[in-house]
């Protein structure tokens, strides 16, 4: 009798602990991994460092049109006296052709540029700066060789200048009938660049095979 009751007693606690033990198995482990959840929400947002989150790119700089028109003018009116100085001036035939086109096309570009200015109701300057006089009193003083050496490197770097603000005009101007003449006359100006280069290591190969 003792035998079977506990028998049985041995039965029932086996019972139990089985039913149990799934409970058991379903409990998370500590001191592991922790397992991915899905973002609640309201949840903070994090930056992603594998490069998933993009950054908003930087605004183009702001273009001041009057500034550009006002300085544009004044430019091309001293690229236009230099260009007359280079014909007389010039001691080659390189200079004096390049001089002549200063004159033929930045001519041009003030008149489109001044007719573009009017209908914005911009003031345009009608004379030259007193730095640009100043330049051009100093010209004046060279002749031969002195002189096309000092106005090549005149011209490269005010073309380098200009091709930088033409093309921040281009890309980033809000007037329309300036934004257009820039973008117009840009393709000119890097012409004159690519030509003024080309004469400027053309002339200094000259100087160099003179000494």
């Amino acid at each position: 009798m003792r035998k079977t009751i506990l028998t049985t007693v041995l039965f029932t606690g086996t019972c139990l602990c089985l039913q149990t033990m799934p409970a058991f198995a379903q409990t998370p482990q500590t001191g592991g991994p922790p397992s991915s959840q899905p973002t609640q929400p309201g949840s903070p947002t994090t930056t992603d460092t594998t490069g998933g989150m993009q950054t908003q790119a930087p605004a183009p700089p702001k273009v001041d049109d009057k500034k550009f028109v006002k300085e544009a003018v004044a430019g091309g009116l001293a690229e236009v006296e230099l260009g007359k100085m280079a014909q007389e001036k010039g001691s080659s035939d390189a200079v004096k052709q390049f001089g002549q086109k200063m004159v033929t096309d930045h001519g041009k570009a003030n008149e489109e540029l001044k007719a573009a200015a009017s209908k914005s109701g911009y003031e345009v300057p009608t004379s030259l700066e007193k730095k640009q006089q100043a330049k051009l009193d100093k010209m004046s003083k060279l002749s031969g060789t002195d002189f096309d050496r000092a106005y090549i490197k005149d011209m490269v770097k005010d073309h380098q200048n200009d091709v930088k603000k033409f093309q921040a005009e281009a890309d980033n101007g809000t007037n329309p009938e300036i934004k257009a003449f820039a973008a117009k006359t840009l393709p000119v100006l890097q012409e004159h660049m690519a030509a003024i280069k080309d004469l400027s290591k053309n002339n200094s190969s000259v100087s160099m095979n003179k000494k």
